[in-house]
């Protein structure tokens, strides 16, 4: 074997641990991407709309209403649903679910006599 043979032969052996090293990175980089974006979907998102909504109806928001509903919001994604009404003591609140966002929310005194559309599922907590 002369030295270009040996020089080619490194080269390859390099380019091919470098290969597999890039390889490696790119996984890792989307493995990383795909657990900030399962983390930032976790908590709900308020428009600026219904934050203007929460305080001028008085609806305060605490961790375990927060919790509660994330958790009806999780429920109706699990069974396909897009945009839900979320229903409980506090008021109602409407999710957008594919942008994981709440887009206005109304008392219980605001719900009565009231027609809501384009929900395509209630949630009840």
């Amino acid at each position: 074997m002369g030295i270009n043979e040996i020089h080619n032969l490194n080269h390859a052996q390099s380019f091919g641990a470098g290969h597999a090293a890039r390889q490696r990175t790119k996984e890792e980089i989307q493995g990383f991407e795909e657990l900030i974006q399962e983390k930032a979907g976790d908590r709900l998102n308020f428009s600026k709309h219904a934050a203007k909504r929460l305080g001028e109806r008085g609806i305060a928001i605490d961790n375990q209403l927060l919790g509660d509903l994330e958790h009806a919001v999780d429920e109706a994604r699990k069974k396909g649903s897009r945009d839900v009404a979320v229903i409980g003591s506090q008021g109602m609140f409407i999710v957008n679910i594919p942008n994981n966002t709440v887009v206005t929310t109304m008392s219980q005194d605001d719900m009565k006599n009231r027609i809501f559309t384009n929900i395509d599922s209630a949630v009840f907590m």
